[in-house]
């Protein structure tokens, strides 16, 4: 119990960290002290619901939910690949598609993300309540297994382990999360806790 509640408070300050926030756990936790990483710009996933508005045209302001392979179908535009690209890449690519209707400049497109559903990820293992979660932002893997219920009796988290697809092939990638949550944590460790991309598998041995 006293793992989980540690595993919590850490998770808390370094995700505060990666948001560019203080390292200090708001909720009575630690005080944790390492380099402030920048926010991580969204990239848009199969699932996400995004807005598209087109100033001064009513008629193609509309709400889209992205397909499973990564594009969605836009008036006048037709389809448009939105696979993990920023909504302002998105943006210049509907501008672009729209430059034939217009005679003058054509309208300022805007893209916000209305919906994260998309970015997923599983955590699988020695853990209280795996399963499938939607973060609805990036996470790292301490907040992962958090949002998992915190480690079971007997985990190993000197041997967790990130399952990533990417480009058709699977990696693993090592972390160790003991002396992270001893409460005194490197700038070493800290840098080595890694976020998570949608589609991962943490798996606590």
């Amino acid at each position: 119990m006293r793992l989980s509640a540690t595993l919590a408070a850490c998770a808390i300050a370094i995700g505060g960290l990666t948001a560019g926030a203080s390292a200090s756990a708001q909720s009575g936790g630690i005080l944790v002290n390492g380099p402030t990483a920048p926010l991580r710009a969204y990239r848009i996933n199969p699932g996400d619901e995004i807005e598209v508005y087109v100033w001064g045209e009513e008629r193609l302001q509309r709400t889209v939910k992205i397909l499973p392979d990564g594009t969605f179908s836009f008036p006048l535009v037709g389809q448009i690949d939105a696979l993990n690209k920023l909504p302002k890449d998105v943006e210049a690519e509907v501008s672009n598609g729209l430059k034939t209707q217009y005679r003058d400049t054509v309208p300022k497109v805007t893209i916000s993300v209305r919906s994260a559903t998309g970015l997923q990820f599983s955590v699988a293992g020695k853990v209280r309540s795996p399963g499938a979660f939607t973060p609805g932002r990036y996470i790292n893997v301490l907040e992962a297994l958090t949002m998992a219920g915190g480690p079971a009796d007997f985990a190993n988290l000197s041997e967790v382990t990130i399952l990533r697809k990417s480009g058709g092939r699977l990696s693993a990638i090592k972390v160790r999360l003991t002396d992270v949550l001893k409460g005194n944590p490197t700038d070493r460790d800290l840098a080595g806790i890694p976020q998570l991309e949608s589609g991962d598998t943490v798996i606590v041995p």
